[in-house]
């Protein structure tokens, strides 16, 4: 009996820490993306049913929610071992917070576990109906407004993930639906917000109507559960919309392209000891590409080629315009850019024979990837990072896109981890590109999921643009993507990895009439409006609270 009881008593911790791990495994490495509509029913459960008479209910709800949140943050991106082991556990340590405060939200919401008190004889009921009878669970209603205000406050914590420090809005519960191509075409309105808004939403009607059966059960037949016919109708209308979208035709030309993954260690990357290794391994990467009956509108090479900065290194620089003028075929990129006081992490394009250059200058940094916040004035936050990060890029100001010979495409030059935020692809097409380029390498988290995950979010940009897209990394995952959001090629060795070197050659189809998607035109609209909700929803809340403390 003793041991029953101590399980009792700690079933909501495990069922909080196996939201977090159902929540991992929908990403890469382990890919069961079906899980993400079950994943939050186990937190949901522990915060709405368990300890109902706890004095400080509130700080158990946060409690449930920040381990949920270490669960799922230490497991998913547990690759970052690769780079900093004490940056693996503050990140967790830190994002966690987000899932607290959407289960502190949840607790705020809780529906009354039992029948609301009989007000006077004029409201008492029958004599054969239970207090059970009047419960809110049983009401579709009611479900679905819990839903609702739910869903729009996971939302929020997502979109505030994505923005606070930089952001990092990696693995949202909406991009683990990366590969079902037809259930995301709705992101072309909502961006990938809206998936995490229909998931969510998802996984509390289920709760809320598995709890409803069991209370049907005790007190009468079953009625129409509208709550979770109208969820899974809203599932199906969403598919529907997605077949139709794939359906679409539209106005195309098409430019060939070629990308090369050199796989260079990351120790040798930016060695001169290795310089001319790296030279010889470009060249020869790219000699089939420029040998072929049809030749390459546009060469990509990944995030940072060249041991030195392009414009300003000698040695990099006769190399890269050599080659050009060999080629003669526009070549992009990615390289270290310098002015008088800063340098920049960059993409350059380089052509007409190495006689015209185009350089855009990273905008969106990677926090204590490419600098470290408030590095001299709180010293230890250096030192967890160590010598990874030994000096800050600036930032770029400017969303520059490029301009291939003969205007054969418009260029958006995603650098590294860019291609995964949304509002950013979004400003490029504003300014006229028809063509998303991602240069990056991932070789910095070695043969780990981070490459995978990487592409997973990358796959959105496409949908919400309808443009295609083609990454080039170091070693990772290079591929080519159309405007669904569908892998076409990637490149791989005999045994089926991604972590090889080697080219990857293809057409590209373009738009010749691109219209701008609901999303390009109006951004992330739906989650800010989802944030709105949220914040309303705590206002009224606090009323309400205000209101009880002052009642006699």
């Amino acid at each position: 009996m003793g041991a029953f009881s101590k399980a009792l008593r700690l079933w909501p911790w495990l069922a909080a820490v196996s939201s977090g791990f159902l929540g991992a495994a929908c990403f890469a490495p382990f890919n069961y993306s079906w899980l993400c509509w079950i994943a939050l029913t186990p937190l949901l459960a522990a915060v709405w049913f368990s300890d109902v008479k706890a004095k400080r209910r509130w700080l158990r709800d946060l409690l449930l929610g920040y381990v949920a949140g270490l669960a799922f943050f230490w497991t998913v991106f547990f690759w970052l071992r690769t780079v900093t082991v004490p940056g693996v556990i503050l990140v967790g340590a830190y994002m966690a917070v987000y899932f607290a405060f959407w289960s502190w939200i949840c607790g705020l919401l809780r529906p009354s576990l039992r029948a609301p008190a009989v007000a006077n004889h004029w409201t008492q009921q029958p004599p054969n109906e239970s207090p059970l009878s009047r419960s809110p669970w049983l009401r579709s209603t009611n479900n679905l407004r819990l839903a609702f205000l739910l869903a729009a406050a996971w939302v929020a914590h997502e979109w505030l993930r994505g923005l606070v420090l930089s952001g990092w809005s990696w693995n949202s519960l909406g991009s683990a639906l990366h590969a079902q191509l037809a259930i995301i075409q709705i992101a072309e309105f909502t961006g990938v917000a809206g998936l995490s808004f229909l998931v969510a939403f998802t996984n509390v009607i289920l709760l809320t109507s598995a709890r409803r059966f069991i209370l049907e059960i005790q007190v009468r037949p079953m009625r129409p559960h509208y709550d979770l016919t109208l969820t899974m109708a809203a599932i199906v209308g969403v598919m529907g919309f997605g077949v139709h979208s794939l359906r679409v035709l539209r106005l195309t030309k098409t430019i060939n392209v070629a990308l090369v993954q050199p796989n260079i260690p990351r120790e040798e990357k930016f060695s001169a000891e290795f310089s001319q290794q790296t030279f010889d391994k470009f060249t020869r990467l790219s000699a089939p590409a420029l040998g072929a009956s049809v030749r390459p509108d546009l060469i990509v090479w990944p995030e940072s080629s060249m041991p030195g900065p392009v414009l300003s290194d000698e040695v990099s620089y006769r190399f890269v315009m050599n080659f050009s003028a060999s080629a003669k075929t526009d070549l992009l990129l990615g390289t270290i850019d310098q002015d008088e006081t800063h340098a920049y992490n960059a993409a350059m394009l380089v052509s007409d024979a190495g006689r015209r250059t185009q350089i855009y200058r990273k905008v969106h940094l990677v926090p204590f990837g490419e600098y470290v916040p408030g590095r001299h004035t709180i010293p230890l936050l250096a030192r967890v990072v160590g010598d990874q990060v030994p000096d800050d890029f600036a930032f770029g100001k400017e969303h520059t896109v490029f301009h291939l010979t003969n205007d054969k495409a418009v260029v958006a030059p995603l650098i590294c981890f860019e291609d995964t935020i949304g509002d950013l692809a979004r400003q490029f097409v504003l300014g006229g590109a028809n063509l998303l380029v991602n240069v990056t390498n991932d070789g910095w988290f070695l043969r780990s999921a981070g490459s995978q995950q990487h592409v997973a979010s990358a796959v959105f940009r496409c949908v919400e643009t309808r443009l295609p897209m083609v990454r080039a990394a170091n070693t990772g995952v290079t591929c080519f993507v159309n405007e669904f959001g569908r892998i076409t090629q990637i490149l791989v060795d005999e045994h089926g990895s991604q972590f090889t070197e080697g080219t990857l050659t293809g057409e590209v189809s373009i738009p010749t009439e691109h219209e701008l998607t609901f999303y390009v035109r109006h951004g992330e609209l739906f989650a800010q409006g989802c944030v709105a909700v949220a914040l309303l929803t705590l206002i009224v809340l606090s009323l309400q609270l205000v209101r009880r403390l002052k009642a006699p």
